[in-house]
This record gives C-alpha cells, sequence and structure tokens, in this order.
C-alpha cells in the first residue's frame, strides 16, 4: 500500500490502541473458550507505550492508525542456545486492511528493533485455528514450532 508510515506508538494513540486491543479480543474469542466476558484488557497499553525496553510500532494511512504489534525481550529457557529472544505480541490489524502486506511492513519495524536489541530469535503466538494468521506468518519466514495443549478437568 501507498504512504502506509510505520512509526513508534506514542501516547496520543492511546485510544485507537485500546480500540485495537478490544477488536483483538473479539476475534480471538472463536479460538479460546477460555478468555473471560469482557470487559477486559490484555495489556496495558500506557505502560507499554512508556517502557522505553519495549518496541510498539503502529501504520498509520491517511491520518488513521490501521495496525500494531510490539517487541519485548524475554528470557529463554536455560537450556535453550540464546538467553533472550524477542517475543512479539499485539499483532493486530484492521480487517479491511489484511491481506495488503500491512502486517509485513509492521513485522519489518519491528525486526529493525530486535536488531537493535541485539537479539537473533523471535517468536510469536498464534491460535492453532487462525489459519490465515499462521498463514501470513509463515510468509514472513516463521516456523512452527511448538503446539501448547490445554485439557479442561470438570
Amino acid at each position: 500500500m501507498d504512504k502506509v508510515i510505520v512509526r513508534e506508538a506514542s501516547l496520543k494513540d492511546l485510544k485507537d490502541l485500546l480500540r485495537f486491543e478490544q477488536e483483538l479480543i473479539e476475534a480471538e474469542r472463536p479460538f479460546d473458550p477460555t478468555i473471560r466476558p469482557s470487559p477486559l484488557h490484555y495489556y496495558d497499553l500506557e505502560k507499554l507505550i512508556k517502557d522505553k525496553q519495549i518496541g510498539i510500532y503502529v501504520a498509520e494511512y491517511k491520518g488513521k492508525l490501521i495496525s500494531s504489534g510490539y517487541g519485548m525481550a524475554r528470557k529463554a529457557r536455560h537450556y535453550l542456545d540464546h538467553e533472550e529472544y524477542a517475543y512479539l505480541g499485539f499483532m493486530y490489524t484492521v480487517p479491511e486492511y489484511r491481506g495488503k502486506g500491512v502486517n509485513f511492513m509492521i513485522l519489518d519495524a519491528l525486526k529493525m528493533w530486535v536488531n537493535k536489541q541485539g537479539l537473533t530469535e523471535l517468536r510469536l503466538t498464534v491460535y492453532d485455528e487462525n489459519i490465515p494468521a499462521i498463514k501470513a506468518y509463515e510468509k514472513a519466514g516463521f516456523q512452527k514450532h511448538i503446539v501448547e495443549m490445554r485439557l479442561r478437568e470438570k
């Protein structure tokens, strides 16, 4: 898409990001019966924006926010060949802009942030039944790695 601007998020973006968060929660509900009823929040978005150790990016088109994502360093398990990795989250694109490369632009900005942090391993989580998201991440070079399984006892 032409004229999409990807930039670091600021507090002036908070209202739109809070809306993105609620839309993301609603989009994920069909994949996860354990998500509590609303109102709820996945993130403390104001804290994420203010935290200089976290890279939170937005895509803007014609003055309107259309996508988001963040990266943060996390400690790796002690037996892995890296001490930290970049965890990517809050990956959201407004539905009418999906499939247009906007998520790739956010991922590119996050990859640059990851490189500045000196990290080489990137990870994210996606619901197994979210086939469009999985295909998009695979197209960006991600590979399935671990399947998390669950069982709810009565």
